[in-house]
């Protein structure tokens, strides 16, 4: 991957600017190299600019909202829902979940289907066009939305949204037993605490991006895609620099791929920095040693090589 696009997609992901979509699209070069975003980006300013219709028109109608919802907020959501899923029909690719285009934004554009994290940036993006604030909710196992009330009203509550699902409207019960159904079975949880501090906040620009790369990296690890998820590792690192567990994959993937002195230079780096961060654990003293013993063996082909 080449540094100048790589400094380019750090730029886009971390800069302040809150469009996710240029930023997205770069990421789908990794399987598109010569992807020309223009015409996507155009795709969404139009629909944007469609949606703002819908939403800026929606009737609120005295007693259709559920209890304690702002009546505007729900009103304008339920005019973007039946924009994008009932007249453009997008839709969550259950059949086909792993397909790495579910994580490209092309591709969800062109196909309408994707995975809830794709889907729900396409909800972000055409809202943000379309004067409507909505949130990305980084909630265990299944990414989120969130429009907020408009603050003063009494009693109004946040609207939670799952693109995956039409836009469905989730309530405190729904999203625990989302949360139950994503949770390890040998974890002893409390609900409520974890259901709250996963429903509190909201995703950042980062974290989203951060998200996405993950899915599509497990996507192509599986799938033995190793150039690809090694492109996407370096993404990761671009989005988070001191995620060292990427520093790690990135060594033992370009161990894979016989690239033996970015390997060694990976792996020893990781070595460095994870003995200077805390304390380990059995498994991380494990892992050490194992990765202790691919960097000795690297040391002697990278000096072989010379």
């Amino acid at each position: 991957m080449r540094e100048q696009f790589v400094r380019s997609f750090t730029h886009a992901a971390l800069s302040p600017d809150p469009d996710l979509a240029i930023a997205a699209l770069m990421i789908a070069r990794v399987e598109y190299p010569k992807l020309d975003a223009g015409p996507y980006l155009d795709q969404l300013d139009a629909l944007g600019r469609e949606a703002r219709v819908r939403v800026t028109a929606a009737p609120v109608v005295p007693g259709e909202a559920p209890p304690r919802v702002d009546p505007d907020r729900y009103a304008r959501v339920m005019a973007l829902n039946e924009y994008l899923f009932n007249e453009l029909h997008f839709i969550g690719n259950e059949d086909q979940y792993e397909d790495p285009r579910n994580s490209f934004l092309n591709e969800v554009l062109e196909r309408r289907t994707g995975i809830p994290i794709t889907l729900a940036l396409l909800y972000m993006e055409v809202a943000r066009r379309a004067g409507l604030y909505v949130q990305g909710i980084n909630f265990p196992g299944h990414f989120l939305l969130r429009c907020p009330a408009r603050r003063g009203l009494p009693y109004s509550e946040d609207l939670i949204i799952d693109a995956f699902h039409g836009g469905a409207l989730l309530s405190e019960n729904a999203c625990r037993e989302l949360l139950r159904r994503h949770a390890d079975p040998d974890d002893e949880i409390d609900d409520g605490a974890l259901l709250e501090s996963s429903l509190r906040g909201h995703a950042t620009k980062q974290q989203i991006l951060a998200r996405m790369l993950l899915n599509l990296k497990r996507v192509y690890v599986r799938m033995h895609s190793l150039p690809q998820a090694r492109d996407v590792t370096e993404l990761l690192l671009a989005v988070d620099p001191s995620a060292i567990n990427e520093l790690r994959d990135r060594g033992l993937l370009a161990y894979h791929l016989k690239d033996f002195p970015a390997a060694l230079r990976d792996l020893q780096k990781y070595l460095q920095l994870s003995a200077t961060s805390g304390t380990l654990d059995d498994d991380e003293r494990e892992e050490h040693a194992q990765i202790w013993e691919h960097v000795k063996t690297l040391r002697r082909r990278v000096a072989s090589l010379n």
